[in-house]
């Protein structure tokens, strides 16, 4: 059966742009941006693993593909984001794909690890702790006073006011670069975008819907070859819950600190794609060396 280009999918009643790039038979990468970016941050990125020979799917996330904007925060429950990137991939009709995510999609990665681990062949996650790590963090270190800005977006339509206002002056003065900056200001605009971007702030942490059954089995820890890449100038994400992520893995595990700031697949996407090479490299050699492999 000859495998086909995915330029959208639905789920749960929405419809999910992607991007699908590369070579068509080549190991497949998932790629899950963040707040604010679309599936556009991945662009240079994708580029660099398309020559690699590996096929990459970009989707925009629920709140960002035009037809995948629910307006109420009830609909960006962990478990519904989960459930649309577990879609993507029954939709490429592969066995296991390499999940990579940054920031809100660096969670959608971890919630994956640990809920679907026979889905995946590993993890590369950019600059989201693991979820346990960042909740010990708080309690332990200044990570609270990073995370300050969560709670002002959890005010009803304000937040949206000032983002759609400021949001690029905002990217910039954290290290954004000026024209990324002004693109992602752009898309913001967009009609319900804000809104459905904000709603993973909103939506995340509310209990799964009563029916729905909880994916996964519960078990938080990542039994799966699993890489955690961190910026040290991260003004969001802070050392603490960099350092205390490994506790949560107990499959194969790097730890890769860079000289960088969040914006990792803007600002360093060679070093990116170097990092997923290497895991979609490694992965390889410890699934042929697993009992049962072959």
């Amino acid at each position: 059966m000859v495998a086909e280009r995915v330029t959208s999918y639905r789920h749960a009643g929405l419809q999910f742009d992607v991007t699908d790039s590369g070579p068509i038979d080549g190991p497949v990468i998932i790629l899950l941006h963040g707040f604010p970016p679309n599936r556009s941050s991945w662009e240079r990125v994708a580029h660099l693993l398309n020559e690699a020979g590996l096929r990459t799917l970009a989707p925009d996330q629920r709140g960002y593909s035009p037809q995948a904007r629910p307006r109420r925060r009830l609909s960006y429950r962990s478990d519904d984001i989960a459930r649309d990137a577990i879609a993507l991939i029954d939709e490429v009709n592969c066995e296991r794909v390499h999940v990579v995510g940054h920031d809100w999609g660096g969670f959608v990665a971890w919630k994956l690890a640990t809920s679907v681990p026979e889905r995946l062949n590993g993890v590369t996650v950019l600059s989201t702790p693991h979820p346990k790590a960042l909740v010990r963090s708080l309690l332990s270190s200044a990570q609270i006073l990073r995370s300050g800005y969560i709670g002002f977006f959890q005010i009803p339509a304000l937040p949206e006011i000032v983002l759609r206002r400021h949001l690029g002056q905002m990217l910039r003065r954290f290290g954004l670069p000026a024209s990324i900056a002004d693109e992602y200001q752009r898309f913001m605009r967009q009609p319900d975008a804000l809104r459905g971007a904000l709603n993973w702030y909103r939506g995340m942490l509310i209990p799964a819907r009563r029916g729905a059954g909880k994916i996964g089995t519960g078990d938080d820890r990542v039994h799966i070859p699993t890489t955690y890449v961190w910026g040290n100038c991260d003004t969001a994400l802070g050392p603490r819950a960099a350092h205390l992520t490994k506790h949560y893995v107990d499959g194969p595990y790097r730890f890769v600190e860079l000289d960088e700031n969040h914006w990792l697949p803007e600002r360093v996407p060679g070093r990116v794609a170097q990092e997923i090479i290497a895991d979609v490299t490694e992965n390889r050699r410890f699934r042929a060396g697993s009992p049962g492999a072959g």
